[in-house]
């Protein structure tokens, strides 16, 4: 019989990771299929999507909380669609408090799970290492240091490496990708990223904005490339530079191409998030950007393990790069991490070396390894 994989996404990141693995295991498999919760890049690969992943897309405690009955209605209809296909395998793929949720209940029916992507128990919420222990048969981890905290408690888990590590170059030709997007090529330039979701960008425009306005003012000549996916979130920047009297001729504003703007950039400023590990991998100072609301904030705060946010500073255990987090994150204090590292080519250099030795810890393979672990649970 054909394998017959079930899978649940909630995120653009975590569509990223699953195209990738539905991608490997139809190399072995041909005829598998693959079906639950996903999103476009998973839907190219012939993912059958149920229901889109933008329906698990939701940032901070209040955001859950005005959505609960959704979420919950959503649950049982995906918990009965699951059981009656009878799949080889349940792939939760992020997404953990819900996912969570589901895999516990399909693996008490009987059917294998593995959780994709180790939540940061290793950042806040330890205790949830129990609560994966009951829902998942293994867990597939992203960074070098989870298998271990995982062993500790008698979980299976494996180190796969990160996607990303494999996509990106050692080097890019940043004179290329600025003849590209036709960038000067003696320009300072400068890559703002504030984020992919609706509530993430309404945030920190203000406060990316009122940087981009000092920087200006103290650079010549600079110029800004900021990446934004949605019309929804062009038109919250866009009003945010108006407001600010930011001459938008100062600022290009891409509908995508995050990659291409922050591989021409000198620095990122950018929003904590995946987005800064990206900017790691391709070797760039950058300053990171955090906002949430109140109510999160505070419970965070109390809840957190870690002094860092950032990936990148997360796996170096230390801050390579300047974190900015809620009411730090003011337009003086932006502006001011952007121009030490446009003053400091020294500093821009460490940083980049660093962020070299990175890229080749989280280089393994990522989707071949991540898909070999599926089929092993799968034959289980």
């Amino acid at each position: 019989m054909a394998l017959r994989i079930a899978m649940v996404v909630g995120e653009a990141s975590g569509d990223l990771l699953a195209a990738h693995l539905i991608r490997a295991v139809r190399q072995m498999h041909p005829e598998a299929s693959f079906f639950g919760i996903g999103g476009p890049r998973m839907q190219a690969e012939g993912f059958d999507a149920w229901w889109p992943s933008e329906l698990l897309s939701v940032m901070g405690y209040v955001d859950v909380i005005k959505r609960l009955p959704q979420l919950f209605r959503l649950r049982r209809g995906l918990l009965r669609r699951v059981k009656q296909a009878s799949p080889d395998v349940f792939v939760g793929v992020d997404a953990p408090d819900f996912n969570l949720s589901v895999e516990k209940r399909l693996r008490n029916a009987g059917i294998r799970t593995v959780h994709y992507v180790s939540p940061s128990i290793w950042a806040w919420r330890g205790k949830r290492v129990r609560k994966i222990g009951r829902a998942a048969d293994h867990v597939m981890c992203l960074f070098p240091f989870e298998p271990a905290i995982y062993a500790q408690h008698g979980i299976d888990a494996s180190y796969v490496g990160h996607p990303l590590a494999d996509i990106f170059p050692d080097q890019v030709n940043r004179r290329e990708v600025r003849e590209k997007l036709l960038v000067d090529l003696d320009a300072r330039v400068v890559a703002v990223l504030p984020g992919s979701r609706v509530g993430e960008v309404g945030r920190l425009a203000e406060s990316m904005v009122g940087a981009i306005k000092l920087l200006l003012e103290r650079h010549p000549g600079i110029q800004f490339l900021v990446p934004l996916i949605t019309r929804e979130t062009r038109t919250i920047f866009e009003q945010a530079l108006i407001s600010a009297g930011v001459p938008l001729s100062s600022v290009r504003l891409l509908f995508g191409h995050s990659h291409e703007a922050m591989s021409a950039a000198d620095v990122v400023l950018v929003a904590s998030g995946t987005a800064s590990l990206e900017a790691a991998l391709l070797k760039l100072p950058m300053v990171i950007a955090y906002k949430i609301g109140a109510f999160s904030y505070r419970l965070l705060r109390r809840l957190a393990y870690l002094p860092w946010v950032g990936l990148p500073n997360i796996l170096a255990r230390e801050f390579l790069v300047p974190e900015l987090i809620q009411d730090d994150a003011t337009p003086e204090k932006l502006a001011d991490a952007v121009s030490a590292w446009l003053n400091d080519d020294e500093a821009c250099k460490r940083v980049v070396a660093r962020f070299q030795l990175l890229h080749e810890e989280l280089r393994q393979g990522n989707a071949e390894k991540a898909a070999a672990v599926v089929l092993a649970q799968a034959r289980s």
